[in-house]
């Protein structure tokens, strides 16, 4: 068939804007297994958990808050320290939008639409919108906001370096993101390398308290998942693994007082900036411009309570905190160094999880480190 001029120099047209298209847009798989068509220069994102953001900043540096469009607000309201060192650094995050509140059922689908972003980026499972969230998905792709997934808390140790070479990739960021994960890798084995030349019957047992104060009842727990995978990976058998068959679940305090636990060990969620004062908190404090004292004094005050202070690992001062947020960022690789110098002193007692982490915010963060988090009972340097 012959063309006349004007059809030939449409068609052509057509044909190098296909082009243009093609060139525009790369293909990465998401932590939840999905091919997904990303804007080859990401211009504006959302993020599904604000919690994020030091993760962010591992790649984006001091232009972390420049591609932002949107957020939910979990930050805030989960780690108010952590999150006001950020707005101390970058003023400018307070005008990043917010959607919804803290929780999937808020996050607004027209909000995200109006903010003009062209990509998300949700965890698999969370405070945001999840993996199985499947029409909410598919609307913010109709519309043309490409929907990327992450991991960070729900296999945390194996899959934080598979999360960030995918964040590295959507958002142009390959090389930052492969010098964060030779770091985190590197110091992962510090402690992987070691645990597994020793006998499992060496293991202590443990107890992790998961948000300690939070509720009435005694004593949730976190299990095969989140914070859970890391006391496997620091050489610790956690009591509850045969008893509870999910991510988490509780644990009677009787069963512990009948079959006491070696180590004891409360996840942390109290934090300056709470309405509540942070003597008066229910909880352990740790975290952003929280001192080793003030960290101490609220793990005892929690052990001192009925119940927690009948137990032995507590009267013989095994019992220790750690910062809750661990289980959700790549900083997780601390906590385990923390945790294996706990369980094993004499294997693993010259492990400095405190260098570690100083490296970290050093060489990945935009923000200085300012704060405790983790502390022992009895008074030992961090």
């Amino acid at each position: 068939m012959l063309l006349n001029p004007l059809h030939a120099a449409l068609l052509g047209g057509a044909l190098l804007l296909s082009a243009s298209l093609a060139q525009a847009a790369r293909t990465v798989i998401d932590l939840a297994g999905r091919s997904v068509t990303v804007p080859d220069q990401v211009q504006r994102l959302v993020l599904g958990e604000s919690r994020y953001i030091p993760a962010l900043a591992i790649l984006e540096g001091d232009q972390v808050v420049d591609r932002l469009a949107g957020l939910l607000p979990d930050f805030e309201k989960t780690d108010p320290a952590g999150y006001a060192q950020y707005l101390d650094r970058f003023p400018a995050l307070a005008e990043v939008p917010r959607v919804g509140h803290a929780s999937a059922d808020s996050f607004s689908l027209e909000s995200v639409l109006a903010m003009g972003a062209d990509l998300a980026i949700f965890s698999i499972e969370g405070h945001g919108p999840g993996a199985h969230n499947r029409a909410l998905i598919d609307r913010l792709e109709r519309a043309g906001v490409a929907v990327v997934f992450v991991d960070f808390r729900q296999d945390p140790l194996v899959n934080t370096p598979k999360s960030m070479r995918v964040l590295g990739e959507v958002l142009g960021r390959e090389a930052e993101a492969r010098r964060f994960n030779v770091f985190y890798q590197r110091e992962l084995a510090l402690v992987t390398d070691v645990v597994k030349t020793i006998s499992r019957d060496q293991w202590p047992t443990v107890f992790l308290h998961s948000r300690v104060g939070l509720h009435d009842s005694c004593c949730e727990t976190m299990v095969h998942g989140m914070m859970g995978l890391f006391l496997e990976a620091a050489g610790g058998r956690n009591v509850a693994a045969d008893r509870i068959p999910g991510v988490s679940g509780v644990l009677n305090l009787e069963y512990l007082i009948a079959d006491q636990p070696d180590r004891y060990v409360a996840t942390a969620i109290g934090s300056g900036g709470l309405a509540t004062p942070i003597s008066q908190q229910p909880y352990v404090v740790l975290g952003a411009g929280v001192s080793e004292t003030t960290a101490r004094q609220s793990l005892q005050r929690i052990t001192n309570r009925p119940g927690l202070s009948v137990l032995e690992a507590v009267q013989e001062q095994r019992a220790f905190a750690i910062w809750h947020h661990f289980y959700n960022t790549p900083l997780n690789v601390v906590a385990v160094q923390a945790l294996a110098r706990w369980f094993h002193p004499e294997q693993l007692g010259h492990l400095a999880p405190e260098q570690t982490l100083a490296a970290f915010y050093e060489q990945f963060q935009p923000v200085p480190l300012n704060g405790t988090y983790w502390v022992d009972a009895e008074g030992e340097p961090q």
